[in-house]
């Protein structure tokens, strides 16, 4: 579909980057000649990910743990590359959390635990990538990972769901403003395309759910690594396309209600879940070290 060495001589920084979506991206830009640089909170993940990417693409990937919640940390790990002089020249705004839960049981703290990463954090560093750009005259383009819900509103994921529509008001807005600077701004929606992650914390205890969004799907099938990564290259290459948020999903957003079958759950079946949702966010906070 593209050239193999389209991007030859960029940088993309990948914003979780170590496991998922962000992985899948990455490892195909990698194979059009892209460098990447991958960020998540749990460093030895980073590490083992970066070292997988070097064994295919020598010396093309590296890794770092940074926690885009912290302000300061995105500055100075942007700042960093730029006086190692390794500039970024592509961003992915990937890096999220999520889980499903009955709004009237959320407490504050699992409010921003979705909120600090998905808004904030997105936003700490497209603000510090962009003053880098702009500080340089080089441009840039950046996309960002949202959902589909951005347009329809979920139920049982209001955190992420109002986060995520922040995130497209942002592409819009500085799409606008930064185009004159020569930097761009578009975000995918995708569907589902299937990770582990996201069926801990958004299906857990589902014994099928690919299976159930494929039979649900216009087009019978759920996403794969090949979907996103040739979209993903597609709006990061030079272009004219600005301020979009292209839905990456079969048609599916048009078909169905998110999580509209939770509304059969009873009060054991959410315990059920934030146990098991539970039990899934220690298992990763053991490995942030």
């Amino acid at each position: 579909m593209f050239r193999d060495d389209l991007f030859a001589g960029s940088r993309v920084l990948v914003t979780g980057g170590g496991t998922g979506l962000g992985r899948m991206m990455a490892e195909r830009l990698l194979g059009l000649g892209a460098a990447v640089e991958i960020w998540g909170r749990r460093g030895p993940v980073v590490e083992e990910t970066a070292a997988a990417m070097n064994a295919a693409h020598p010396g093309m990937a590296s890794g770092r743990a940074v926690d885009i919640k912290d302000a300061a940390a995105v500055e100075a790990a942007i700042g960093a590359a730029w006086d190692e002089g390794k500039p970024f020249t592509h961003l992915i705004n990937n890096a999220a959390g999520n889980f499903v839960s009955r709004t009237e049981d959320l407490s504050p703290r699992a409010f921003r635990a979705i909120a600090d990463i998905v808004f904030h954090g997105t936003f700490h560093v497209t603000q510090a990538m962009g003053k880098q750009w702009i500080k340089s005259g080089s441009g840039g383009a950046v996309v960002s990972i949202v959902v589909t819900w951005v347009r329809t509103g979920s139920p049982f994921v209001v955190p992420s769901a109002m986060s995520k529509a922040g995130i497209d008001a942002m592409t819009k807005s500085l799409a606008v403003e930064w185009g004159r600077y020569g930097i761009r701004l578009n975000a995918i929606a995708p569907g589902t395309i299937p990770t582990e992650g996201m069926y801990a914390r958004l299906r857990p205890g589902d014994t099928d759910p690919t299976a159930k969004a494929a039979a649900a799907n216009p087009l019978g099938r759920v996403g794969n690594a090949e979907d996103i990564g040739n979209l993903a290259a597609f709006l990061l290459a030079p272009g004219w396309v600005n301020g979009e948020t292209i839905a990456l999903d079969g048609g599916g957003w048009m078909a169905s209600a998110n999580f509209r079958d939770l509304f059969a759950w009873g009060d054991a079946e959410w315990q059920e879940a934030r146990d098991a949702i539970r039990a899934r966010n220690k298992a990763d906070q053991a490995q942030r070290g």
